[in-house]
């Protein structure tokens, strides 16, 4: 092992470097996830990425860019749905959720002939990250960068009073449009690192953990990172020590600290 942490091979050093973007990009997002209670959202816009692979396969599509409109079409069809719709948040995105599930889920069976490994997307394959996928999580973490610093205030005033915000002047529905567009964007890529099953874990739980510890919005969102990078680098040394799956050990690792957050600090 320490000779493969001295001359790492391609594929890993792209594992790592991947699965670091994502934990950027997520820190934020996760942050006003759990601020906002929207942790059934992401799962939501989680479940309808099978729906986008089914499509893409289908289709003839490449997959990640499928599995990306998918995404962004259901996060638009939850923003406006809930606005124009008397249905509950939870009542809407459990339809959602599931309909899109099993809607993939019956595409995908109507194609035997393709072989797919679904497991890789249902939990992931951060060893699969190519060059391409690099490049996109670069992207979209330099738009999550320019959003946060322009519109980071003004979602703070949202997440704590919208009409207060808006009567002060923030739009507010176009912050969170794009806050979602962004979250949307975020799970169609990161479904290599954890998994469509999983990926709702990496949004919440490294800020859930910082929450118990935090004292102010920007003190939570730097604990948070720290927790995201370390489920990220000490996720893959355990997938490489024991042979255990990526994905899942990032998982567990970022489960770790969240219960070591309680020693910090009581409930």
């Amino acid at each position: 092992m320490i000779d493969i942490l001295l001359h790492p091979p391609e594929f890993l050093v792209l594992a790592l470097l991947g699965g670091l973007l994502v934990a950027s990009i997520a820190t934020p997002l996760g942050v006003f996830m759990v601020w906002q209670r929207q942790s059934y959202f992401s799962a939501t816009l989680a479940h309808s990425a099978l729906l986008g692979v089914s499509l893409g396969l289908l289709l003839q599509l490449n997959l990640t860019l499928a599995v990306m409109l998918t995404s962004v079409v259901i996060a638009l069809s939850i923003f406006f749905l809930s606005k124009k719709t008397a249905l509950s948040s939870d009542t809407l995105l459990g339809l959602l959720a599931h309909s899109t599930l099993a809607l993939g889920l019956v595409i995908l069976s109507f194609q035997n002939h393709i072989q797919i490994d679904i497991m890789s997307y249902l939990f992931g394959d951060i060893l699969s990250i190519n060059t391409t996928d690099i490049i996109l999580m670069s992207a979209l973490l330099v738009a999550v960068v320019l959003y946060f610093f322009r519109y980071w205030q003004d979602l703070l005033n949202i997440t704590l009073n919208a009409e207060l915000a808006q009567v002060e002047g923030v739009c507010t529905q176009s912050v969170q449009l794009m806050y979602t567009l962004l979250l949307a964007l975020l799970i169609a890529l990161a479904i290599k690192v954890v998994g469509i099953l999983l990926i709702t874990s990496l949004l919440i739980i490294p800020s859930a953990a910082a929450h118990r510890l935090s004292k102010s919005p920007e003190q939570m969102l730097y604990i948070s990172y720290l927790f995201a990078l370390l489920s990220i680098v000490l996720g893959l040394l355990f997938s490489m020590q024991w042979d255990t799956p990526a994905g899942p050990s990032i998982v567990v690792v970022a489960s770790l600290i969240f219960l070591a957050s309680f020693i910090r600090k009581p409930l």
